[in-house]
């Protein structure tokens, strides 16, 4: 008759339980996958169980997840796209503009960005606003504003549109830079010989002005002469006149250098002096 071990019995199952458990464990390890999210990026996490997980944005480094589980990598770092785009103006004249686009995620609103629109969000939500708004913003212009004075309020007036276009929809927009405005030839050349009279207009406008000014100048400065002269004519009397002459032949007949002196033959009785000098 056999003897049993009850207490072997029990070691037994429990190496086995440890040995299953070991087992799922390596087996679960081997089953792993990971994910590595660069620099600049972030990882929106999706199960096949549970779905996207909307309350969690994964940051930069290496993840690692069952093979049930696929992460998402977008790229938060600030985006640019450069487009022409083809618009009328306020008079039906057609106007290409070279812009650029320069655009980021929100990176808090990621998984809502993926799951509404996908990693492809660019062509399906950016660059579409950016066209229909820039259009709908030339259309409050003339070519002659956009082609010389109003290139910057345009600029800007796209940039707010574009704003308040994707707003609530998990983007940031940063920039929009005009690079270029194209107008039809004729419209062109038109303009800029609208421009350069306009500036030979204002050229000779300044010339005008400068010589009115300058008259004006000589006017008064004539007006000051005469003043002066007036001044000084009437300060010149007979007796002042006559004693700045007695007062001149005292400092002359004083003087070395030599001199003949001829009195009472002078203009009202003064000296005549001679001299070598």
């Amino acid at each position: 008759m056999l003897k049993t071990y009850p207490h072997l019995s029990r070691v037994f199952s429990r190496l086995v339980l440890l040995g299953a458990g070991f087992l799922f464990l390596v087996l679960l390890a081997g089953g792993c996958m990971t994910t590595t999210i660069q620099s600049g990026e972030g990882g929106v996490m999706y199960s096949i169980f549970g779905g996207t997980s909307l309350d969690e944005t994964y940051g930069e480094g290496l993840k690692v997840h069952p093979p049930w589980v696929r992460v998402y990598t977008y790229d938060l770092r600030v985006q640019e796209a450069e487009e022409e785009i083809t618009a009328l103006s306020s008079n039906g004249l057609t106007i290409t503009l070279d812009v650029s686009l320069r655009w980021r995620p929100v990176p808090e609103l990621l998984p809502q960005l993926h799951v509404t629109y996908g990693r492809d969000y660019p062509s399906k939500l950016v660059i579409p606003v950016l066209r229909s708004d820039a259009r709908e913003v030339v259309g409050r212009y003339t070519p002659e504003e956009l082609y010389a004075s109003k290139r910057s309020e345009l600029q800007q007036a796209i940039l707010n549109q574009v704003k308040a276009g994707v707003e609530g929809r998990y983007v940031q927009i940063d920039a929009v830079l005009i690079r270029d405005v194209v107008l039809p030839e004729q419209i062109r050349r038109a303009i800029e010989s609208k421009l350069t009279e306009e500036q030979e207009v204002q050229r000779y406008q300044f010339t005008l002005q400068k010589d009115s000014l300058e008259a004006e100048r000589k006017q008064i400065e004539a007006r000051g002469q005469a003043e002066y002269q007036r001044i000084i004519t009437q300060s010149l009397s007979p007796e002042f006149l006559r004693f700045k002459g007695i007062e001149a032949t005292q400092q002359l007949a004083e003087s070395p250098n030599a001199k003949t002196v001829i009195v009472g033959s002078g203009r009202d009785g003064l000296p005549i002096i001679l001299g070598n000098q």
